[in-house]
């Protein structure tokens, strides 16, 4: 492979551990170790994103060929990679939890691109020093949870890290999925994601826990110059650079949480070790879709009790998270003021553009408060599949007549009372009367909610099926689904159980309902 350039700017320019090797170790004054993968016995390729290999410039044959199996599973180095993993510490589920960091993902180098540079990282390739207790490696069920809906997202047009490849290691893995004292053996897999940098905000985190503010700033510059050349070129002065940049975070934030609210993902597992500094997508974890319309539904088994993480709060935590981000960055600003107006912002850019969503949802021309809370309050008073509702809602042409059309998008609309089909009805006919005011006539309307509300999403019970498959070694059912949500706004012929709701049979299964971290 040798069109895959390596332009090592991370490892070149921040200081390494001074210790090299996979054993458990609290580090300072650094920002990683020198690792390397754990080889694997028999790897085999499952799938790989041929639209992710085009970004690294790498056609059909290579990805299908031994040299490629061998790299992105960890047995073969490239010239000039440098492989390591980082340090970053993290609140989770609301507490300091210390030095993390890379526990099962080693980064292979950044490769040169045309548009810039990326990172290679394998999830699931090994141990590293931050591996704490556990063994480093993932198993086929996460991993092709993780691959699929990496490049899904990008599909959406979600911010997402990227995902070029899911190789199985032919070994076995032991986890505990449940919790609840039965461990047993999954097939390995190691996944191969891409983005250009994998730094969180947990990274400025650890620096100002160690207090070692120097190697803050130093960080910080690094960061702002490499991934937003714009404000570095426009802001010489440290702080204003600083606050410049801490600004762009928040709007980047705030942009995900809209698009995550519009399509209906719940990440499960927002700890602010796994809030990207790019606005992006990461860490595809104890992920979930939001199928019954429950704002407070979260798929995170750890997180049950509590709720942290459901959905109608993902706005909330990732403003909170950001707020821990601007304690860490208190070092180099050393007033709050800024930082706290900074943060204020961040409620009015979301809602702004959330207002903008839900309208481009119902397809009307400006947005309607009166009735778009009303709709959110109806969905919530049966089940109802959110992205069925909205599909079918964009054919709806009649108050009185096309009812029918959202029947599909109810879980039990034999029970459906006449009183809540009495609200369908009267919302239905202001909801078109509404669009009508606004010049959004039938065409034009369908067209834009047609564009903004996805027909294939990857629903969590798909997930479990094309995972049953390739335990068994059959990824058939992967390739097809894989290709379908390449195209989740336009429907496909031959396509219709990609697009149906959660079966009766998968309410309660795991997999299907609810996740743990276990991976």
């Amino acid at each position: 492979m040798q069109s895959l350039i390596f332009d090592n700017a991370f490892t070149q320019r921040l200081p390494a551990d001074s210790h090299t090797g996979s054993e458990r170790r609290q580090i300072r004054n650094a920002l990683f170790s020198r690792v390397e993968p754990t080889p694997v016995v028999s790897p085999y390729l499952m799938h790989y994103s041929p639209h992710a290999a085009e970004l690294l410039g790498l056609d059909a044959a290579t990805c299908t060929g031994e040299e490629f199996l061998k790299v992105f599973s960890g047995n073969q180095l490239l010239p000039d990679m440098d492989l390591h993993a980082t340090c970053y510490g993290g609140h989770q589920f609301g507490n300091w939890a210390g030095q993390l960091g890379d526990g099962r993902a080693i980064n292979l180098g950044e490769v040169k691109t045309e548009g810039g540079h990326l990172m290679l990282q394998l999830k699931g390739a090994g141990e590293t020093p931050y591996s704490r207790t556990a063994d480093g490696l993932a198993v086929l069920r996460s991993s092709l949870r993780e691959y699929v809906c990496s490049e899904a997202m990008f599909h959406l047009g979600v911010p997402t890290t990227r995902a070029l490849s899911l190789i199985g290691t032919g070994e076995q893995v032991m986890r505990d999925m449940l919790y609840d004292g039965h461990p047993a053996l999954e097939h390995g897999a190691v996944v191969c994601r891409v983005s250009s940098s994998f730094v969180r905000f947990g990274h400025f985190q650890m620096l100002a826990a160690r207090q070692e503010t120097e190697l803050l700033a130093t960080f910080t510059n690094f960061v702002i110059e490499r991934e937003f050349p714009a404000i570095a070129k426009t802001h010489q002065d440290d702080k204003s650079r600083y606050l410049a940049w801490f600004d762009d975070v928040c709007q980047r934030t705030a942009k995900l949480m809209v698009e995550w609210m519009r399509v209906g993902f719940v990440h499960g597992v927002m700890n602010t070790d796994n809030l990207s500094i790019l606005g992006e997508t990461i860490d595809y974890g104890p992920y979930g879709w939001l199928e019954d319309f429950d704002p407070d539904w979260t798929p995170n088994t750890t997180d049950a009790g509590q709720r942290r993480y459901r959905y109608g709060q993902q706005p909330a935590i990732a403003q909170w998270n950001l707020l821990q981000l601007a304690n860490a960055l208190y070092p180099l600003i050393e007033e709050t003021k800024p930082l706290e107006d900074i943060l204020g912002s961040f409620a009015t850019h979301y809602e702004n553009q959330w207002q903008c969503m839900m309208a481009n949802k119902l397809g009307l021309a400006n947005f309607d408060a009166e009735i778009t809370n009303r709709l959110l309050k109806l969905l919530t008073e049966t089940e109802t599949d959110m992205t069925l509702f909205f599909r079918h809602l964009a054919d709806v042409k009649n108050a009185d007549t096309d009812t029918a059309f959202l029947q599909n998008a109810y879980y039990a609309p034999q029970t459906i009372n006449a009183d809540l089909q009495a609200q369908t009805q009267k919302w239905l006919g202001d909801y078109l009367g509404i669009a009508e005011q606004q010049g959004q006539s039938q065409g034009p309307r369908a067209a834009l909610m047609n564009r903004t509300n996805p027909l294939y999403v990857p629903r969590n019970y798909l997930a479990q099926l094309a995972i049953d498959d390739a335990d068994n070694g059959d990824f058939k059912r992967l390739n097809t689904w894989m290709s379908v949500l390449e195209r989740p706004y336009t429907w496909q012929e031959g396509m219709d159980e990609y697009a149906e709701r959660r079966p009766e049979w998968a309410r309660n299964r795991s997999g299907c309902s609810m996740l743990s971290c276990s991976s």
